[in-house]
């Protein structure tokens, strides 16, 4: 084994010894661009989950949870969609000017029981679950997730229309707009849970594409009691940010939100 090979080697096992947090698997969208000029532009947006961002090394996205809003708060199609290995592929045409947001939303359930004495376990939608779970099973535990990982877009100048929030588990109610985000300036967002203020909530803030570095910026800020949070950005680059929720709904059942989302920080 050469010596180039043998460092690189012992360099790889370091990094796994002393960084785990970095092969934590994470869902993304990523766009080619996130501010567009010119007529009816097009963008390329890829979605993975994987263990460095933005590079698809785990499983790709699911393409059938993906919805568009465009600039005036109505559906847009998306096109060319595809699924590979690793990651999911597809294009958005910007035919009118304005900001877009990207998204990919799933919403489930989990439940053990038993039958007798087997323990058995089912994972689906919450439509299905009345239905899912016989009624002779005992010792029912169920608890619900949901998700949304979030990238925007914008065609010329920006607006908010699409930013416009649903009021269903964890969301983003952007106070700086997503694509005037600039490394000399802090940014403000709130989080939202069910449509109300999440306080006291860690967001993660990691800067992707260091897979030829040592490593990016990392780090958590925490959301106020108005779920108001800032972000000071280290440098440009393309962000993720991360944030979760766990508790009870108003029935007792456990009840998992997250949230995710992919920015675009430019250099002033």
């Amino acid at each position: 084994m050469s010596t180039a090979i043998r460092t690189a080697a012992l360099a790889a096992v370091l990094a796994l010894a002393i960084a785990p947090s970095a092969q934590a698997h994470r869902s993304w969208l990523a766009p080619s661009a996130t501010v567009l000029s010119g007529a009816e532009p097009w963008v390329t947006v890829d979605g993975a989950v994987s263990n460095t961002l933005f590079y698809p090394d785990h499983v790709a996205m699911r393409l059938d949870g993906v919805t568009v809003v465009g600039p005036d708060g109505a559906p847009v199609q998306i096109q060319n969609g595809s699924t590979g290995k690793y990651r999911s592929t597809f294009d958005i045409q910007l035919t009118a000017p304005g900001t877009y947001k990207i998204a990919s939303a799933s919403d489930g359930m989990n439940a053990s029981y038993k039958i007798g004495t087997e323990t058995k376990r089912w994972r689906g939608s919450a439509a299905d679950a009345a239905t899912a779970i016989p009624k002779e099973a005992t010792e029912v535990q169920m608890s619900s997730n949901a998700r949304r990982v979030e990238t925007f877009v914008t065609s010329g100048a920006p607006n908010t229309t699409a930013l416009k929030v649903t009021g269903k588990g964890l969301e983003l109610e952007p106070i700086s707009h997503p694509n005037d985000l600039v490394a000399s300036e802090t940014a403000r967002f709130k989080l939202l849970s069910d449509g109300k203020p999440a306080a006291d909530v860690e967001v993660e803030v990691v800067m992707g594409g260091v897979r030829y570095r040592a490593k990016g910026p990392d780090f958590k800020v925490k959301t106020g009691p108005d779920g108001v949070f800032e972000i000071k950005w280290p440098e440009p680059g393309m962000y993720w940010i991360e944030a979760s929720v766990r508790g009870k709904d108003a029935s007792g059942m456990n009840r998992n939100t997250g949230y995710a989302a992919t920015f675009e920080v430019l250099p002033d």
